[in-house]
C-alpha cells in the first residue's frame, strides 16, 4: 500500500513516515499543497493523509481540486482546525475522514486501516492463489493450511503480487508499491525479497519474467 503524506511540520511528518513505514506502507512525503496536487495526479497512491494549513495551496483547495476531477483516492484530513464547522467543511469538500491534531499514531493507523478496508471489494478481502491464502488486514498467510510468517516488507510484496495475480508486474511497479521516494533502496533489494518469499512459500508460485518483472500464478499443470 502506498501512502502520500502532505504535512509541512517536518518533525511530525518524520515521525509519521517512520511509524507507517514500520507498518509496511510505502510512504511519500510532500510539504506543500501545490506539490501534493501534482503528486496525486502523477503517482499511484492508495490513500492521502492531508494537512490543511499548507504553503503553496491550502489543503481544502487541494481536496476540492481532486474531487472536481473525480479523483477517487481516499483522503484523511489531519489538521489542528478543530471547530465543528472546520470538520464539516473538510468532509463536505470530499474528505473520507477527519482527524484532529494532536492525535495518537495508533488512532491514525486504525483509521487508515479502516479506510483502506472500505476500498477493497468484499470478495477480494481475502486473496488466494491455489492453496495460498492471504489476509491483508490480519497480515496472515497460509499455504496448504499451514501458517507462514512473513516480515512486513515481504508481506507487502506478496499482497501486491496477489492483487495482480495472473499478470506480470514490472520491477518498477513493485518497487513503487514497497518504497517511498526518500527511501534508500539497494539495487538487488527486490530480488532479495522475492528469494525469501520463494524459500518460505515454495519456488513454484512466483515466476520471473526476464527483463520485465514477476508474476504470481498457479504452478504449471494446476
Amino acid at each position: 500500500m502506498r501512502i502520500l503524506l502532505v504535512e509541512d511540520d517536518e518533525m511530525l511528518a518524520d515521525g509519521l513516515v517512520r511509524a507507517l513505514r514500520h507498518d509496511g506502507y510505502a510512504v511519500d512525503h510532500v510539504a506543500r499543497g501545490d506539490l501534493a496536487q501534482a503528486a496525486v495526479e502523477d503517482g499511484r497512491f492508495d490513500a492521502v493523509l492531508l494537512d490543511l494549513g499548507l504553503p503553496g495551496m491550502d489543503g481544502l483547495e487541494v481536496l476540492r481540486a481532486l474531487r472536481r476531477r473525480r479523483h477517487p483516492v481516499p483522503v484523511i484530513v489531519i489538521s489542528a482546525r478543530d471547530r465543528l464547522d472546520d470538520r464539516i467543511h473538510g468532509l463536505d469538500a470530499g474528505a473520507d475522514d477527519y482527524l484532529i491534531k494532536p492525535f495518537s499514531v495508533d488512532e491514525l493507523r486504525a483509521r487508515l486501516r479502516a479506510r483502506l478496508r472500505r476500498g477493497v471489494e468484499p470478495a477480494r478481502a481475502l486473496l488466494s492463489v491455489e492453496d495460498l491464502v492471504i489476509d491483508p488486514d490480519a497480515m496472515t498467510v497460509t499455504r496448504d493450511g499451514e501458517p507462514v510468517r512473513l516480515p512486513r516488507r515481504e508481506m507487502a510484496l506478496l499482497v501486491e503480487l496477489a492483487r495482480g495475480a495472473g499478470r506480470v508486474l514490472t520491477r518498477d511497479h513493485l518497487e513503487q508499491a514497497l518504497y517511498g521516494w526518500s527511501e534508500e533502496v539497494e539495487s538487488n533489494a527486490l530480488e532479495v525479497h522475492i528469494h525469501h518469499l520463494r524459500r518460505k512459500l515454495g519456488g513454484d508460485l512466483i515466476k520471473t519474467v526476464r527483463g520485465v518483472g514477476y508474476i504470481l500464478a498457479p504452478p504449471e499443470g494446476h
